[in-house]
């Protein structure tokens, strides 16, 4: 069934109404029944993960979903509080600000809005600037940060100091501070969340387990008198749903660098999961139009007090193994958390905080992928140093920066490689318009006619290696004609002019000549705004046509017409001497 006809496309309540149809609400309904009861403990471990109100990460599933789900082009992504962004969150100490709650809902908006404008300026192209080292490392770190910042939840022992590398020392260092009943809550529901995953109950395993351990947490607590953390305990959970809240205009420019790093966190992860997961319809994902759609469920997160959400991949899986067909699952999904949020409110204020540490802990291991990481390491000790500064950088700072810092790095990176690819080869001509290719000679002879072929981007930073590849001219280098031929070269800069402007000097002071062929009519307007046509002749600049290798042809021939030229011009000239 074609869940985006032609005459919906950028149309999102078209879209939406074309993908429900009578075959595939049934399973819809499954799929988001499952997606909805599982999304209850994780969103709460969200918030807990986020340093907020657990609630938060709760509104944060609840009204993401629904607002990605209207707009993204990947039917199945499922936009949640993933446990990146959740880093990035707590390390913006949004409970430490002056209005907390207004904070929030700035953060959250401010991340929708750089999300929505990327994907109008079709930033899903800029992506292909983060290296798979750069976010192997951030991955692995954030998957370790999670463990490492549940921990005191998880043991029950308030730790001491300024990051989570500090508060682990701490914990480590004060082993008698533990509550040895909240540590066996944590532990007893990670061994169940593990044993029922490989259970017929599969991704609903976690919910069981949660619920298991919060119950053994209340005997604890209520019949045997041994405390035990609940969410109760730390936040009054709301029996209704929430209202929109304004956002703290004051507070946009202290949070605009997390909500920068929360925007790249989720642009990136919801490609990842755009690539992992097809629509049924078969259609490729547009990642710019699926930015529109998680800053959409930012920007309705946000208004109602929910945290930052992005693509999940976990909720993707899940949503697809459930047998979902449209996005419609989501909008089941989001029913059943408002469902349960407005009649078991008194329930969820029962779940154990080392419960939920336990989940997030689980998250956090399987974040971990070795087979990556020895993936990257195979590649070459860059991409290993590369992976490993990440690695540490994020560990050690906060994440909003460690983001910016990859995304930098990425780029460098990028760029660095490219210059590296540029290579110049001679091209040698045969009877019957052969060619044939050979490393150009280190130095120009005299009376000879050298045609260099670059292969690789020619942009400001491949201006060094470009020039190093030249023929170096000296006093030998006279009657001589290098011809260079930028075929499939759409873009000069001004650096690489500069190179053949010089090169082209250097040649003049011999009595040789430089000739250009050049297949792109914004390269030749860019050489002669330059005035490189001026400076060489604007008799040889050559535009290529259609039919490869003839214009290349009548360069060298020019080429050697000039070098016949200039050696009979030289045996006339000692004649008449004598």
């Amino acid at each position: 069934m074609t869940e985006q006809p032609q005459s919906t496309t950028g149309k999102p309540f078209g879209r939406l109404r074309a993908g429900f149809t009578r075959k595939t609400v049934g399973r819809d309904a499954v799929a988001g029944l499952v997606l909805g009861v599982e999304s209850v403990p994780d969103g709460l471990a969200a918030g807990l993960l986020a340093g907020l109100n657990p609630v938060s990460g709760l509104y944060a599933y609840l009204f993401g979903m629904v607002g990605a789900a209207v707009f993204t082009s990947s039917s199945f992504m499922a936009v949640q509080a993933t446990g990146a962004m959740s880093l990035v969150v707590a390390d913006a100490a949004i409970l430490s600000r002056p209005d907390p709650a207004g904070a929030l809902v700035t953060l959250g908006m401010l991340t929708g809005v750089i999300m929505v404008v990327a994907g109008l300026l079709k930033g899903g192209r800029l992506l292909r600037f983060v290296p798979t080292a750069v976010m192997t490392g951030f991955i692995t770190a954030v998957g370790v940060n999670i463990v490492l910042g549940q921990l005191g939840n998880f043991t029950g022992y308030a730790a001491r100091g300024d990051g989570r590398v500090q508060r682990t020392l701490d914990l480590l260092l004060h082993i008698g501070g533990i509550s040895w009943p909240t540590l066996l809550v944590g532990v007893l529901t990670i061994g169940g969340i593990v044993l029922l995953q490989r259970t017929p109950l599969k991704a609903m395993g976690m919910v069981v387990a949660v619920i298991l351990g919060s119950a053994l947490a209340v005997l604890f607590t209520d019949v045997l008198g041994l405390p035990v953390a609940l969410v109760r305990d730390i936040t009054d959970v709301p029996s209704g749903l929430p209202g929109p809240v304004l956002p703290d205009l004051d507070q946009v420019v202290p949070l605009f660098v997390p909500a920068l790093s929360l925007a790249l966190v989720g642009l990136v992860q919801g490609a990842a999961v755009s690539g992992a997961f097809r629509n049924v319809n078969g259609r490729t994902a547009d990642a710019s139009r699926d930015f529109i759609g998680q800053g959409a469920g930012n920007l309705l997160s946000g208004l109602f007090q929910g945290s930052p959400v992005g693509g999940s991949m976990s909720g993707s899986a899940l949503i697809v193994a459930a047998g979902a067909r449209s996005r419609l699952a989501f909008f089941i999904a989001s029913g059943v958390m408002a469902l349960v949020v407005l009649t078991l409110s008194g329930l969820v204020g029962f779940v154990a905080m080392p419960a939920l540490a336990a989940l997030l802990i689980v998250v956090g291991v399987a974040t971990v992928k070795p087979a990556k990481i020895t993936s990257v390491a195979r590649t070459g000790p860059v991409q290993t140093i590369v992976m490993a500064t990440t690695f540490v950088l994020t560990i050690v700072i906060p994440l909003q920066f460690a983001v910016l810092f990859g995304v930098g790095l990425g780029i460098i990176l990028y760029v660095a490689s490219q210059s590296n690819r540029l290579r110049l080869v001679r091209l040698e001509f045969a009877e019957g318009r052969r060619m044939r290719e050979t490393e150009p000679p280190g130095t120009l002879p005299g009376a000879d006619v050298v045609v260099l072929q670059p292969y690789g981007s020619l942009f400001f930073a491949s201006a060094p290696t470009f020039s190093a590849g030249l023929p170096m001219v000296t006093a030998e280098s006279t009657g001589s004609v290098v011809v260079i031929r930028l075929r499939g070269v759409d873009e000069i800069g001004l650096s690489l002019i500069d190179v053949l402007r010089g090169y082209a000097t250097r040649l003049q002071s011999r009595g040789s000549l430089l000739k250009l062929v050049v297949s792109n009519d914004h390269v030749l307007r860019q050489l002669q705004h330059e005035n490189v046509s001026t400076l060489i002749g604007q008799e040889n600049l050559y535009r290529s046509t259609e039919w490869v290798g003839d214009t290349v042809l009548r360069a060298v021939a020019d080429a050697e017409a000039y070098v016949a030229d200039q050696q009979s011009g030289g045996v006339a000239a000692d004649d008449s001497r004598q």
